[in-house]
């Protein structure tokens, strides 16, 4: 069993470095969207801060774990502006991941209804990999690499479009353009190791009217990268009087979750999802599935009166 940890451990860790951090993984995306596009910023008209975090197969020593950090605020009527930080964790400090970006998105009216943003982001990359801590679980499965701990600071820019009405949205981004290569292989004459990639996301949702105290709002988000599977995440919610979410999620081939929201007045909303693995992984004694908690505050001042509901 141990033995089946390590290897998962150090799996985890080289996918991380060779496909980008800026592919992590969200069950509750449709409220995280300033994470993977730039040009969602400012799209909900008023100053907002959110936080998420995500413990994965909770019962596993060392397992993922993931938490974000975004503000965002209209500067005009045109122009949106954000801050997102991305942390992620592996192994008990083995591996850890930091990214931060600044956002600016602008805005085109194209109709009544109806609104296209275009998005920038820049920011960087913290990678902090303590291989000691590998080799002190088992030897033969770290890597070999001159030093036992790996720093290193990348740049990033990212770029995105996001269409939208107060129903309705797609989006398609690019969060982390520039791809880097991660040291090199002493033992293999200098060759890289492993390098991060561009992902490509696409995310889209809409807000059926069921009937006055009942709403329906399904979702999905596709992730690509060259070399590795395209993941496609489904959900569906049902929003109650515009105050209680339930719903569930499904990523393709890799797990089912189940989802619950509640949005307290205006201005705060707490969101709760647990996955449970249909692989292979699903069915191991360590692990107890995953589970994420996303809370949201926004400063509306409650005798606004809002012409355009907020669902996403």
């Amino acid at each position: 069993m141990k033995s089946t940890i390590l290897k998962i451990l150090f799996l985890l860790l080289t996918m991380q470095l060779s496909f980008g951090q800026q592919d992590a993984q969200f069950t509750q995306y449709m409220y995280n969207t300033l994470t993977v596009n730039p040009a969602y910023a400012g799209s909900r008209d008023v100053l907002g801060v959110s936080l998420l975090h995500r413990s994965q197969w909770v019962g596993m020593d060392g397992a993922p774990s993931t938490q974000t950090f975004n503000i965002q605020s209209p500067y005009n009527d045109t122009v949106g502006l954000g801050f997102s930080i991305v942390h992620d964790e592996i192994g008990n400090n083995t591996n850890q991941n930091t990214n931060f970006d600044v956002a600016f998105s602008y805005s085109v009216p194209t109709s009544e209804n109806y609104e296209l943003s275009f998005g920038l982001s820049a920011g960087g990359q913290l990678l902090n990999i303590d291989f000691n801590k590998l080799r002190n679980y088992s030897a033969s499965l770290a890597p070999s690499v001159e030093k036992e701990l790996y720093k290193k600071f990348t740049p990033n820019v990212g770029a995105g479009v996001y269409f939208h009405s107060n129903k309705f949205y797609v989006g398609l981004s690019a969060p982390n353009i520039l791809e880097t290569e991660h040291f090199q292989n002493p033992d293999d004459n200098g060759s890289v190791i492993a390098s991060e990639r561009m992902n490509l996301y696409l995310i889209s949702g809409y807000v059926f009217d069921l009937n006055p105290s009942l709403k329906f709002k399904p979702a999905y988000l596709i992730k690509a990268v060259t070399g590795a599977p395209l993941q496609v995440d489904l959900s569906a919610n049902f929003l109650i009087k515009e105050k209680f979410t339930l719903g569930a999620a499904y990523r393709w081939d890799a797990a089912m979750s189940a989802l619950f929201g509640f949005q307290m007045g205006k201005q705060f909303m707490l969101g709760l999802a647990y996955d449970r693995e249909i692989s292979s992984l699903g069915g191991s004694q360590f692990n107890d599935g995953s589970f994420e908690i996303f809370l949201r505050y926004e400063f509306i001042k409650n005798n606004k009166i809002d012409l355009t509901p907020r669902f996403f």
